[in-house]
């Protein structure tokens, strides 16, 4: 995992952190129970169970490992509730698609939390990318294998 910073808000924050402590307590401890009952169930030659319970043991410390170095890597991002006319980190950003009647809304978010179907959008993204920086009233150009779409910036929040 590269050194660069992780950026979250601060309930993203608390959620890695709740999934991280739910997969130290209670899914390792499952896990050993899995291990455990199928070390004890005839040839491990054989024993599905067994390698099951070592596949899942794998992700879960792979996942356990993702998120240390993410809340490690964390930089807390917080919309101030201040008015500003310029898309960044924290905000809810309201744009319309050229040729589309409707405005689209989005909340600017790192990588980590970024979900498209509920509407937050990373700053990795393409869309995200063409966002940042720019201001109420301007036009962000996203880069298509289809051509350009271009967002006009109605608001942002």
């Amino acid at each position: 995992m590269s050194e660069r910073p992780v950026y979250l808000t601060s309930a993203g924050y608390e959620q890695l952190q709740q999934e991280l402590h739910q997969l130290k307590t209670v899914r390792r401890q499952q896990i050993a129970e899995r291990l455990h009952n199928a070390l004890t169930e005839g040839e491990l030659i054989e024993n599905a169970e067994l390698e099951d319970a070592r596949r899942e043991q794998a992700f879960v410390e792979t996942r356990v490992y993702q998120l240390e170095q993410q809340l490690r890597l964390a930089v807390i991002i917080e919309n101030d509730g201040s008015t500003t006319d310029v898309v960044s980190l924290g905000y809810h950003v309201t744009v319309q698609e050229e040729g589309s009647s409707t405005p689209e809304k989005y909340y600017m978010v790192g990588s980590a939390e970024a979900s498209p179907k509920e509407g937050r959008i990373s700053n990795e993204s393409p869309l995200g990318q063409a966002l940042l920086g720019k201001r109420v009233g301007e036009q962000a150009v996203v880069r298509a294998p289809d051509g350009d779409i271009v967002f006009h910036i109605l608001a942002v929040q």
